[in-house]
């Protein structure tokens, strides 16, 4: 069976566009099908104290099951230099991925929770998930995802500036 997974893409420590590119390229092994947004620079939430994040989210059409692709995901960050066990949660990172859909799965174990928890509240997300998926609707409650993004585009600048 092959998935469409959406994945969430930061990056706020070191060259931030080359590590997305890095990740990006990555994830490309895992699966086909790809589309990735575009850049956008987007302030930190949560812990505001440390640098600006670039972020995108990218499509995959993935064999992986939703697991897999978790162990993948983190196989890449750690090959990134990005060490979970030593920063600060939500805190400065090399390379961040994040599951935010796949398919219309909910999935709700303590490892892996699919829609991703807090995908909605994020405009980091929402701003580049609606870019390449406009009509994606949440497979919970139905709910367009476009109609969360009212006030949560704020901090969210398409990359360069212009």
């Amino acid at each position: 069976m092959r998935h469409t997974y959406y994945i969430a893409l930061g990056s706020n420590v070191g060259t931030r566009d080359s590590n997305l590119e890095a990740a990006w390229k990555r994830v490309g092994s895992l699966g086909t099908n790809l589309l990735l947004s575009r850049l956008y620079e987007t302030e930190p939430m949560y812990v505001t104290d440390q640098p600006l994040f670039l972020n995108a989210v990218g499509r995959v059409l993935s064999a992986l099951s939703p697991a897999e692709m978790l162990d993948a995901l983190h196989g890449i960050e750690a090959g990134l230099g990005r060490d979970r066990e030593k920063e600060t949660r939500m805190g400065p990172r090399t390379v961040d991925l994040d599951i935010l859909l796949c398919g219309d799965l909910v999935i709700d174990q303590p490892d892996l929770i699919i829609p991703h928890p807090r995908m909605t509240e994020r405009g980091f997300v929402l701003v580049p998930l609606l870019e390449i998926a406009p009509a994606l609707k949440d497979p919970r409650t139905g709910a367009s995802y476009a109609e969360f993004l009212p006030g949560r585009g704020q901090g969210v600048y398409s990359y360069p500036r212009q």
